[in-house]
C-alpha cells in the first residue's frame, strides 16, 4: 500500500478518494501488480436473477487476509456542528462503530435525514463540511464510520460485509429522537456511492438513494486496486456480490446517480446498470453535476435534495 493524506485533508485529498470513483476506476490501464492478473475482467458482468437482499442471507464472503481498513486515517474527534454516537453492527450485533450525526434540535414536526456515506475507507472531519447543505435544509445527517476504518473493530471486506453496517447505521438512525422514518434518505460518494448502490439493493428502509461517483463494477475496481483485495479473488462470485450491475433488478427505492462533469466516462460505463434495472421496471436515472471527483460533493448534495424532495412530494 501506497501512503495516503489524511482523510480530512481537502486541497489534496487521499489517493483512494479521489480516485475510487468511476471515472478513475474505469480509466485506461495502469501497470499495476501481477495479482491483478488472477482474475478476468468479464466484458459485461453477469446478470443474476436471484434478489439481492436475500442472496445476502445466506452469502458469507470469503477472506483470505483479515485485518484493518488500507487507508490511513485520522482521530474520529467530531467536526463543529456534530457529535459522536455509536450504532452496533455485525451479523451477531458484535461490533460497536463510531458516526457523527448533525446537532438539531427536535421540533414537533419530525425531521427528513440523510445517511451520507463517506469516500475512502477512513472518515475524517474534512469528508463532514461538504455536507453542510443538508444540515441548512434541515435534514438530520448521520456520517458512519464502517467496520475496521479509524482503528475500529472489524474486518476491512471492501464493498461487502461493509453493507451491513450501511443497514444498522440506518437502523440507529431512524430510531433517533425527531427523524421521520418515512423520509430516510441514502446518500454517498466514491467507495461510499458504491456502498450507497448496494445498501438500496438491501433494505425497504430508505425512501430514496443517490450514488455520487460510485462503482458498479467490482471486477474493474479492483483491477485498478488489487491491493485492497482481501477475499478470495479465483472465485468470480466473489466480485459479482459486491457489483450492482450484477444485481440491478434489485433496487429498492428510487435511486439517482450522480457524476462529477469532468467524469467523462461515467454515463457509458453506468449505461448497463441503467438500462439492466430499467428492464426490471425500477426508477433510476443519471445526472452530471458541476466540478470534479473530490470537488462536486456541495452541488451532488444540492442535486441530491431536489431529488428527495421530487420522491417525497
Amino acid at each position: 500500500m501506497g501512503s495516503h493524506d489524511a482523510p480530512g485533508t481537502q486541497i489534496e485529498p487521499t489517493r483512494r478518494t479521489l480516485l475510487a470513483g468511476m471515472a478513475a476506476a474505469l480509466a485506461a490501464p495502469l501497470a499495476i501488480p501481477s495479482r491483478a492478473l488472477a482474475f478476468d475482467i468479464p466484458t459485461e458482468p453477469r446478470l443474476l436473477h436471484h434478489d439481492y437482499m436475500k442472496m445476502r442471507e445466506r452469502f458469507h464472503t470469503r477472506l483470505l487476509q483479515k485485518g484493518p481498513a488500507p487507508d490511513k486515517y485520522e482521530p474520529l474527534e467530531p467536526p463543529e456542528g456534530a457529535s459522536r454516537i455509536f450504532y452496533r453492527s455485525g451479523r451477531g450485533g458484535e461490533l460497536t462503530l463510531a458516526a457523527w450525526v448533525s446537532n438539531y434540535k427536535r421540533e414537533r414536526k419530525s425531521r427528513p435525514a440523510v445517511l451520507f456515506l463517506h469516500g475512502g475507507n477512513a472518515m475524517g472531519a474534512g469528508q463532514w463540511t461538504p455536507l453542510k447543505g443538508y444540515i441548512d435544509a434541515g435534514y438530520v445527517v448521520m456520517m458512519p464510520t464502517m467496520r475496521g476504518e479509524n482503528g475500529q473493530m472489524g474486518i476491512f471486506s471492501g464493498f461487502y460485509d461493509e453493507v451491513d453496517d450501511v443497514l444498522a447505521a440506518a437502523e440507529r438512525l431512524s430510531h433517533l429522537p425527531g427523524v421521520d422514518r418515512e423520509r430516510l434518505f441514502l446518500a454517498g460518494h466514491s467507495v461510499g456511492g458504491t456502498l450507497a448502490m448496494l445498501g438500496a439493493m438491501s433494505t425497504h428502509r430508505f425512501r430514496a438513494a443517490v450514488p455520487i461517483s460510485g462503482n458498479p463494477n467490482a471486477f474493474r475496481f479492483f483491477k485498478r486496486y488489487p491491493e485492497d483485495i482481501r477475499f478470495d479473488d479465483s472465485r468470480p462470485h466473489e466480485f459479482e456480490v459486491r457489483s450492482a450491475v450484477c444485481y440491478a433488478h434489485s433496487f429498492k427505492c428510487p435511486v439517482k446517480l450522480l457524476h462529477a462533469e469532468t467524469e467523462t466516462t461515467f454515463e457509458d460505463n453506468a449505461a448497463l446498470l441503467l438500462k439492466r434495472a430499467r428492464a426490471a421496471g425500477a426508477t433510476i436515472s443519471s445526472e452530471e453535476v458541476e466540478g470534479n471527483h473530490s470537488s462536486e460533493i456541495p452541488h451532488a448534495v444540492e442535486a441530491s435534495m431536489q431529488f428527495f424532495k421530487q420522491v417525497a412530494a
